[in-house]
């Protein structure tokens, strides 16, 4: 079944064109489905790119999903037109009173700011508050992931003295859990931030499981047990040429940055990167809608978590 996204949003014409399985709203309503209404708050500052990226892996399921995206209110992005802001994305208060199978929150480069210096902390706060009544399963992304930690568990951030870039070798630590389901026991990842976790506090929280982590870079994949509040410490959405874009963009502003580890072949930036984290991105989200999103009642783990210990 076909992802429903506005005609008009870029994602839809590049999505096509890569024979993804997109359909505008006009024909869904002709089919009488209810599909899974699944709401993005968008973060990023780039934020059609980040549309696409997250609609191709929506897309990559039986189930009929439609998506809307979300804006904060009191923080304008200037990279992006007003025009499509004000065409493709609402504000909370719009959509307060609504109710939404699941959620997605993006990442955003701030990891340098205080979650309370953030200008759009307060908003972002009720918003999450939302998601406890009104969304059935929560995904927090990078940064989005590690504020989500904070105001769910007060999981403290802590500060790389390097950004944590590249495409990092990960483990699957509970295999039993549906939302790795179908995961090779190590599988790649793409992680580029400049903040981690407190190890310490997320072992000393009952609520949390840790799913998937790194040697490298720590803790990837984390839920609660219900699967309500999921979070991705790393960015399986990014396409192919996301680090690429980032790497020379910081390299063209004089910035310090390493070349991301495990990316090119021969870590020569001249070259083709490869590509190595795209199935299971897709698997992730695939897992995600099927065994979060789209059941009737709360998933019940109890009984994997004895065939785990």
């Amino acid at each position: 079944m076909p992802l429903i996204i506005p005609k008009d949003l870029p994602a839809y014409e590049e999505l096509q064109q890569e024979n993804v399985f997109v359909m505008h709203q006009e024909r869904a309503m002709s089919q009488h489905i209810r599909p899974l209404r699944i709401l993005i708050l968008n973060l990023m500052p780039t934020k059609i790119v980040t549309e696409t990226q997250l609609a191709r892996l929506l897309a990559n399921s039986p189930l009929q999903v439609q998506v809307t995206f979300l804006q904060t209110a009191t923080h304008s992005t200037t990279h992006t037109a007003p025009e499509h802001m004000k065409a493709f994305y609402k504000t909370f208060d719009e959509i307060k009173n609504e109710r939404f199978d699941g959620m997605i929150i993006t990442g955003a480069p701030i990891e340098d700011l205080d979650y309370e210096d953030v200008d759009y902390w307060d908003e972002l706060c009720r918003i999450m508050d939302y998601t406890k009544e009104n969304v059935y399963s929560t995904i927090h992304l990078c940064w989005g992931a590690l504020a989500g930690l904070y105001y769910h568990f007060g999981i403290p951030k802590v500060h790389l003295d390097k950004k944590m870039f590249g495409v990092f070798e990960h483990r699957v630590t509970r295999p039993s859990n549906p939302l790795v389901r179908g995961f090779d026991e190590v599988f790649y990842a793409p992680h580029s931030r400049w903040a981690g976790l407190d190890r310490a506090a997320i072992d000393a929280c009952g609520d949390l499981r840790i799913l998937a982590e790194s040697d490298i870079a720590g803790p990837m994949l984390l839920s609660t047990e219900s699967g309500r509040q999921i979070f991705v410490i790393g960015h399986p959405e990014y396409d192919k040429y996301t680090l690429d874009r980032e790497y020379k963009r910081d390299v063209k502003a004089g910035k310090p940055i390493n070349i991301p580890c495990n990316y090119y072949p021969n870590d020569d930036p001249s070259r083709d990167p490869l590509f190595r984290w795209r199935a299971h991105g897709y698997l992730l989200y695939t897992n995600w809608l099927n065994y979060y999103v789209y059941q009737d009642t709360p998933y019940d783990l109890s009984h994997l978590e004895a065939l785990e210990k």
